[in-house]
């Protein structure tokens, strides 16, 4: 897992552009990005319990938060939290068991995919898992 701050954390080759019309910040600059989607949640939800064998995700928090949990899917520590917040990139490498507990303000995300995971190849890098969210802090 990997976090930055698309607004604060802007380095080489990404930049930021603002002027009195507002402001522009570059997400991705030659990437390979194969699938784009937005996910809307609604407030104390579970998503995730899955990992993907081929396919690097990246997800934007564009509203809310999220609990973002990972871990190796060859691990067995305890998964690792930290909380997305607006202007967060998370990104998902494969083989990353995740899971996102949606907070109580709900949350909006854009996800930008590197391999299979849109459209009816949706699922075909897709495996489910057991929760690896602790028990006392699912919603």
């Amino acid at each position: 897992m990997k976090i930055k701050n698309v607004w604060k954390d802007v380095k080489h080759p990404l930049e930021f552009h603002s002027d009195e019309r507002g402001e522009i910040v570059d997400v991705f600059y030659n990437g390979n990005i194969d699938h784009v989607a937005v996910v809307d949640s609604q407030p104390n939800v579970v998503r995730g319990n899955h990992y993907h064998r081929n396919s690097t995700q990246h997800m934007l928090m564009t509203k809310g938060s999220l609990e973002y949990w990972w871990r190796n899917v060859d691990s067995d520590e305890p998964a690792q939290m930290v909380i997305a917040e607006v202007g967060d990139l998370v990104t998902t490498p494969p083989n990353e068991v995740h899971a996102l507990v949606i907070r109580g303000d709900g949350n909006q995300f854009v996800v930008f995919s590197e391999g299979t995971r849109g459209g009816s190849d949706y699922e075909s890098d897709t495996f489910r898992v057991e929760s690896i969210v602790p028990r006392e802090s699912m919603p």
